[in-house]
């Protein structure tokens, strides 16, 4: 696992090249040319908060509505919705998921544009799709996904990047941007922090994170890090949910990761983290925001858009951390596979 965040620095910069940009950005002019009308995702476990991320990118970015499919409707209920006027983009590591390759064949039925981001670009779900991204990222040795989540937000921030320019190609200032993200992330993996915090969590018996917009799905791919490598129970809220009701539950003794960013999204947890304070929760702002008093894990500031990329991989570092600390093999979760066939 330690070897697997390690290269993600060398994969952003592997996706960034000519070669992967060049066939990304075909895969976008492919895709503005159809002008799909909605964006369906259909994505199982870490690849489902990536899937979330595209989510946001396809509404924020492109103005289209935007959703993740619930495979077990189509699979187990038999159900064929109208997919005619959709983009469904299956995003997956293995590409070995029969569900997802389920939704994307009965999407394809239906007439819908189909597409496969995934770390196995000859696999059953690639092949069963129109139009297929590789995300580039190698051999990963760890049951516990970390450089195949962060690659597929990589190639889903290009394509929908791609695809809002109309012709495939970043504009320059989206290249230069990006260019910096594999030094961004190498410096951000240097910061000792997050593993010096793992001995403050080592008898937790729960955790929450949070955070809102493009940050939720980092809050919930930490949350999954922590359960499948220290099987720490791990509850995920959207900044705003969280102060519908889950918030009775902080304490000092519910410890509380709260991804904070500079962007509309950071700045609205500035509602959030007040009502945290008067729990008088043990709160790590993870991210780029400054906040008084607060135990920070620091992550260079960039667009919000981008932010993911980097504040997901101190809590991997954490997760990491705490599974040695609490003597748990985070590089062989029990029960756990690196391929899971659901249908």
């Amino acid at each position: 696992m330690a070897a697997d965040i390690d290269e993600q620095p060398a994969g952003y910069e592997r996706l960034l090249s000519t070669e992967h940009a060049t066939a990304i950005a075909r895969v976008a002019a492919a895709v503005a040319e159809r002008r799909p009308r909605h964006v369906v995702f259909t994505a199982r476990g870490t690849s489902d908060h990536a899937a979330l991320y595209g989510a946001y990118l396809s509404e924020i970015r492109l103005g289209l509505p935007a959703g993740l499919a619930s495979p077990s409707a189509i699979t187990l209920f038999g159900a064929r919705p109208d997919l005619s006027e959709a983009l469904v983009v299956g995003v997956s590591q293995s590409g070995g998921s029969p569900d997802l390759t389920e939704v994307l064949r009965a999407a394809r039925d239906s007439g819908a544009l189909t597409l496969a981001v995934t770390n196995a670009p000859d696999s059953q779900l690639a092949t069963t799709a129109e139009l297929s991204v590789d995300i580039a990222a190698g051999h990963e040795r760890a049951v516990a996904a970390t450089k195949t989540y962060t690659a597929e937000l990589l190639a889903l921030l290009m394509l929908v990047e791609g695809i809002r320019a109309g012709d495939g190609g970043l504009p320059a200032e989206e290249r230069r941007a990006l260019a910096d993200l594999p030094e961004l992330a190498a410096r951000t993996l240097t910061d000792p922090v997050a593993a010096q915090l793992a001995p403050r969590y080592r008898f937790a018996a729960q955790i929450v994170t949070t955070g809102r917009g493009y940050a939720y799905p980092t809050a919930r791919e930490a949350a999954l890090k922590l359960m499948e490598t220290s099987y720490l129970p791990a509850l995920a809220f959207s900044g705003a949910d969280l102060l519908h009701g889950p918030l009775a539950m902080t304490d000092p003794d519910v410890p509380v990761l709260a991804v904070v960013g500079s962007g509309p999204g950071g700045r609205s947890m500035g509602e959030v983290l007040p009502r945290l304070g008067e729990r008088r929760a043990d709160v790590v702002v993870v991210g780029s925001a400054e906040i008084d008093g607060a135990t920070r894990l620091a992550v260079p500031e960039v667009d919000e858009r981008y932010a993911p990329l980097l504040d997901i991989l101190p809590l991997q570092r954490l997760a990491l951390a705490l599974a040695l600390t609490r003597g748990e093999d985070p590089d062989a979760p029990r029960g756990l596979k690196k391929v899971t066939a659901t249908m």
